[in-house]
Order: C-alpha cells, then structure tokens, then sequence
C-alpha cells in the first residue's frame, strides 16, 4: 500500500526518524513514564532535526515538506510503547502551534511559532472545561479588554502540555453574549501571574503532562489575540481535521505495532507441546485483526491524500477517527487477551498499550460527537464549508505546500575551491563500501569508497547512488548551513539510486 502514498524521500526520512527514536526515545521510555514527565531537552533535540516543523516554511525555521512526511513523522512515534511520550509532540504541531502560523500576526510568529519549531518552547491547546469539553460554544473561560490588555478568568481541564509547557493556545469568551461570534483565541503564558495548574493522574498516557489550569485576572496583552476577535470559533473548526486525522493515525499505527508485538510474542510462548501462534483459534483472531487494521489504514491514507490536496474533509476525517480509534481498542483488548495473565502484567508493553489507548475514543472529540457529524452529513444532509477564516486557513495550507523558493547560501567559491575540502573530510570518513555521486548539473563530483578509503573525483562516473542538487545549497550543507534531510524534503535534493548509500551523507559532510 505504501507504493501508493509515500515515495523514497519518505521511506529514508522513516529510517533515519526510526534511528533517532531508537537512540533517544525507546531506551528511556520505562523511566518517563515512571517519573510521569518527558524531559523538556528532548524536544530541543527533535527541533534541531526539523522534527517540530515538518509542515512549516522556512521562514520559521521548518521544512516546508508535504503532509506524508507528517504521517510518517505520527505513524513512528506511535510506535514507541508509549501514548503518553506520542501525544506530546503531537499536540505540540499538529493541535496547538498550527493556529499561530494560521492566524497569527508575525509578531506572534516570531515570539512563539519559531520557538515551538526549535523545541525551546511546548504549547498546548486549551479548550476543555469542567463544565463543556466539545461543546465549545458554551466555555465560560472569559476575557475582558481593559486598555491595552485582556484579564482572563475561568479555568481549562484535561490540557495536555499544560503543566510543564510553557504557552497555551487559551479558547475564551471576548463576548458572552455573542455565542459563537463570541469565542477568540489568546496566547497566554504559562507562567504568567494568576496561571495555576494541577498536574492530573490519569488511567494512561503517564509520561505525559496533563493539566487542569485556573486563570485568576490574568493579564494578557492586547498582541496576544491570535488573527480577530470572535473568530476563535471558525479557527477552531478548521484545524479540528487535522487534529482528528493526526489521531486517528497515531491509532492504527499504534494498533499495527501492537499487532506486531502480539504475534513476536505468540511465535515464542508454547502451550501443549506447540507455540501458541499454531492455534486455530488465536490464528483466525489475528487474521481478522489484520484485515481490519488493513482496511482501516488504507481509508486513513486517503483522508491523508485529501488533507494534502487542501480538501476540507469533515465528515471523511470525523470517519478516520471514529474508526481508527474504535479498532485500536479491540485491537489491544483482543492483543492483551493472547497474553493471558502475563498481558495484565506491567513487565509487558500490551498492558501499557491498553491503557493509553482507551483515551483515543475520547480526546479530539468523543466517538459519540464524531457519530452524530457524520449523522448530519449522512442523515440530514447537512454540508460544512469553510467560512471567511476558514478561507484563509486553506489559503494558508496551499502556501505552506507549495514549492520552496528559499535563498541560496553564499557560495565558498565553486566546486574547484571546496574539492580540497570534501576530499579531507572523504578521507577522514570511513569506507562507504560503495559509489556516491553529487550531480550539479554541468558538474559532478563522484565518491569512490570500494577501497579502504574514499576516493574524490570530479568525473561522470556511474555510481550506486546519484545526489542531484545546486553546487550553491552543496556549499551550504559543506558549511552546516542547511542540513540534508532538510534539503531533501523541501525538494532542494533529489536522490536516484541505492537510498542506504545516501543516508551515509552526514557522515561525508563532517556530521554537520
């Protein structure tokens, strides 16, 4: 299936995430959700590999890649043991930040977006009440303009990132007497007098940060509305899609590697003389199972395809996450189950799994809210449409696809002034076992490491993969100014050939 949706840029941006889960996710998992926190320095580090911005310009320091590259980004990160580390960074570009770069003004983009891309920043999304959680049009949440500032009263619950996190994209009433037309978004600090939060124990998800929040006439400045006055509404309802679809492909990701962790298990654990795996009865259990994940995941990527061609999907996103989420239970349920006894035992990630995946049914909107869109959409023929703001939101979205045109680095001096250079730094790397060539168009520089040392030439020689990119943005990776994967999903770099070749590149440009 993965022919259809992802390309080569994909599958290498998949490996090289998977290694850096590996290294510095998977061994630390147990520990975080032991200590119920995620240290805050990871996310520094998922900023510097451009992790945070998938889908954001340049400009702010993201990678302006297409929306597969985010489906890869959320299909790996759910396969890490742990919703509660997954739904971090998911919230953090996928629920919050998008407002800011939707909506906000570029003072706000430079204070805040370019920091949650960078890691240094984590923000939520504070919607929920006590009183009205989907209901958005009833929060009590209330902001009044006194001069040249807002105060804030009211309180939020269930905000993920909104204890540790350091800003939040805060749902208020700027008129209560206007309904929906009522409703703004404001970024607030979350360290800004009258701001108190109560960290919440939860059933799962315990590496996580969970908040109830209080606001006590917090003063917020006047910059911080986020695009108009009683427009918070309409933003909300066009960034909900994205938010429901990011669910539901943490969901069947999540269902897939659970899947796949049941049957290593099931191939290893023997019952009457025979693994368990050879039974009748557990063999048809997991052939359904996979048929539904399957299926599931095929409608998944298609909302996925609409999303990237800028399609306001309502009722096919509010389909992936009622469906995705609705299997992901009966898939760790019915996982857990081939485990016996030891499935109830901390010791096996299937208990964890179960745990963390029973809130899918409910965060991003309940199973039941979802039922009762589609049931408008179906029944009662009812058809959402972008309105004015939403207009801007697409507007947004197919600037944020469309082809980078970012300036080029300053040039060192062309191929014959950095050729002594790579040749150092070639000599220095170890043996790549194969040909690397750069292809600059009129130029070419061709790696030879068959021997037990790279060798550097400027010939057109055939190699076992070909680098194709401008001698101008090759200096810049040369002086660490542009870092290849970023080169390579923004479309400046274009690899033909052996993918295992190129992912030896940092390696030849001096770990830059």
């Amino acid at each position: 299936m993965k022919q259809y949706f992802f390309n080569e840029d994909h599958e290498l941006f998949r490996q090289g995430l998977r290694d850096f889960l590996q290294k510095e996710v998977l061994p630390n998992i147990d520990e975080w959700e032991d200590a119920g926190q995620i240290p805050k320095d990871l996310w520094t580090k998922f900023g510097d590999m451009g992790y945070l911005g998938l889908n954001y310009p340049e400009t702010y320091g993201g990678m302006e890649a297409d929306f597969f590259f985010s489906v890869v980004f959320l299909e790996e990160i759910a396969r890490c043991f742990s919703g509660g580390f997954t739904i971090t960074p998911s919230v953090q570009q996928y629920m919050a930040s998008p407002y800011v770069y939707k909506h906000g003004s570029d003072f706000l983009k430079e204070k805040y977006l370019r920091k949650a891309i960078s890691g240094e920043m984590i923000c939520s999304i504070a919607i929920s009440e006590p009183g009205a959680g989907s209901d958005v049009a009833n929060i009590q949440t209330r902001a009044e303009r006194r001069g040249d500032h807002y105060v804030v009263n009211g309180a939020k619950t269930f905000i993920t990132n909104g204890y540790y996190g350091d800003f939040l994209i805060t749902v208020v009433k700027t008129d209560p007497n206007a309904g929906v037309a009522g409703v703004s978004l404001l970024i607030i600090d979350r360290n800004a007098q009258g701001v108190s939060a109560r960290k919440l124990k939860k059933l799962g998800w315990h590496a996580s940060d969970t908040a109830e929040l209080n606001f006590d006439e917090v003063k917020v400045p006047l910059e911080n509305l986020i695009g108009e006055e009683g427009k918070g509404f309409y933003y909300l309802m066009g960034g909900l899609q994205v938010e429901r679809l990011a669910g539901a492909i943490s969901a069947i990701s999540g269902s897939e590697h659970a899947l796949e962790y049941t049957m290593q298990y099931m191939s290893e654990r023997e019952a009457f003389g025979r693994s368990i795996n050879k039974f009748q009865v557990l063999r048809h259990r997991i052939a359904q199972l996979a048929a539904e994940i399957e299926s599931t995941k095929a409608f998944v990527y298609l909302v996925c395809k609409m999303e990237q061609d800028g399609q306001y999907a309502v009722k096919e996103s509010s389909m992936a996450k009622l469906l995705a989420t609705e299997l992901s239970d009966k898939v760790m349920t019915q996982c857990l189950q081939c485990f016996g006894g030891y499935g109830y035992m901390e010791e096996y990630k299937i208990a964890r799994m179960f745990r963390d995946s029973r809130i899918g049914t409910i965060g991003g909107g309940t199973s039941e809210i979802m039922r009762e869109i589609i049931a408008k959409m179906v029944i009662d023929e009812k058809s959402y449409q972008k309105t004015s703001p939403g207009e801007q939101a697409s507007t947004t979205k197919a600037a944020l696809n469309s082809p980078p045109h970012a300036a080029q680095a300053a040039p060192m001096g062309g191929l014959a002034q950095i050729l002594p250079i790579i040749e150092k730094r070639a000599t220095q790397a170890k043996a790549l076992g194969s040909r690397l060539k750069f292809d600059f168009g009129d130029q070419h520089l061709l790696l030879d490491g068959y021997g037990d040392q790279n060798q550097v030439s400027t010939e057109d020689g055939e190699a076992d993969c070909t680098v194709a990119l401008s001698l101008a943005d090759f200096e810049a990776m040369m002086q660490g100014k542009l870092n290849p994967m970023t080169a390579l999903m923004s479309g400046k770099m274009e690899i033909k050939g052996d993918m295992a070749v190129a992912m030896k590149l940092q390696g030849i440009l001096g770990g830059k």
